[in-house]
């Protein structure tokens, strides 16, 4: 992913952010009465604001260092969903049976982590391109395998198993992570609205999700 910091926006700056995925599907009305729909794009794409709340100045003023060093919008980050920031629920902990990665062919070793979000009426996939270093957890056939037969790649979110640890072909590899999702700063400029010489608040610090 070019031009993209792997530094996170500051976890307790984020407290109080608003937003979660944006789809566009586009609606056309028939003449008689019914609707086509058709979704424009094939993934979902995260907007957030994490302006909003009262903060110090010195809170306010790592905002604009951080704004600063990203050039504006010329350069992603990574950001925490403060809601779906992980491959189970926000209230679990990831375990290595979260989320199905693929079933192997016996000979290729490097895997795209990703979540499936679905239920009885269907499904999506998302890439997770952001995995948190430390967290990633990965199973073959439901068992636990060592962190020591494979690496991960926090910049890609992607798996590869060391040539003697290659899955064997019809095993079903599952992983379980944390992970950050990719934007930029939708704005080219922070405002800062200061209440009195100690503290102040920014109204707004629209984030958009970089897609891989």
């Amino acid at each position: 992913m070019t031009g993209f910091h792997e530094v996170r926006f500051p976890l307790r700056l984020a407290l109080g952010t608003s937003g979660g995925p944006v789809r566009r599907v586009d609606i056309v009305g028939l003449s008689n009465g019914r609707e086509n729909r058709n979704s424009r794009w094939r993934n979902a794409r995260r907007h957030f604001d994490a302006g909003s709340g009262i903060r110090s100045v010195g809170d306010l003023y790592e905002v604009l260092v951080f704004f600063e060093a990203r050039k504006g919008a010329l350069y992603g980050f990574r950001f925490r969903d403060p809601v779906d920031f992980q491959s189970c629920g926000p209230e679990e902990s990831p375990g290595a049976l979260d989320q199905p990665v693929k079933v192997a062919d016996g000979e290729t070793a490097t895997f795209q982590l990703v979540k499936t979000y679905g239920d009885a009426g269907g499904s999506s996939l998302r890439t997770i391109a952001k995995p948190v270093a430390g967290s990633v957890k990965i199973s073959i056939d439901g068992v636990e395998v060592s962190p020591s037969t494979y690496g991960v790649d926090t910049t890609t979110g992607q798996i590869t198993f060391s040539p003697v640890h290659v899955p064997p072909a019809g095993a079903v590899i599952r992983a379980g992570y944390a992970f950050d999702v990719p934007v930029r700063f939708d704005t080219d400029r922070i405002d800062v609205d200061l209440s009195d010489f100690r503290a102040g608040r920014i109204p707004s610090i629209p984030l958009t999700e970089i897609l891989p």
